[in-house]
């Protein structure tokens, strides 16, 4: 499963997210993790969700990002949940057919692999296209 959380900034994306983060490591049948570009969710989320800083990585492009959820889900084959937050900081094309092509192969990823993602993007939810509206929450 796929889900986006979109709205402009300063909507309470981020606020939504943490939420989330809570209530699947309160669900405590997997592991959580948690990728952002900087570590500002450190205090916010709990201890128990594991908190990658992708601005470590300088991950750029979608390909990058591919292999790093695939090589974190190859390390640790209890993984439930996965969040992304700020998408964009994440990756350089903000290009609609990139970020539809991601979230397909996302979805199908995720439908292998038995993970829920939660992505959270600042763009303005009215002028999606329709693939990637089948993804909002």
């Amino acid at each position: 499963m796929v889900n986006i959380i979109m709205g402009l900034k300063g909507s309470g994306k981020t606020k939504k997210l943490v939420n989330l983060v809570r209530e699947a490591v309160n669900e405590g049948t997997g592991d959580v993790v948690v990728i952002e570009k900087e570590r500002k969710l450190t205090f916010d989320i709990p201890y128990q969700a594991r908190l990658i800083d992708a601005g470590d990585y300088d991950i750029g492009s979608y390909e990058f990002l591919k292999g790093l959820i695939c090589g974190v889900h190859a390390g640790n084959y209890d993984i439930t949940h996965f969040f992304i937050d700020n998408f964009y900081k994440l990756v350089n094309d903000k290009g609609v057919e990139a970020l539809e092509q991601f979230l397909v192969w996302l979805d199908k990823f995720s439908g292998q692999e038995k993970i829920s993602f939660i992505v959270s993007i600042s763009a303005d939810p009215d002028t999606v296209s329709e693939t990637v509206r089948k993804f909002l929450i």
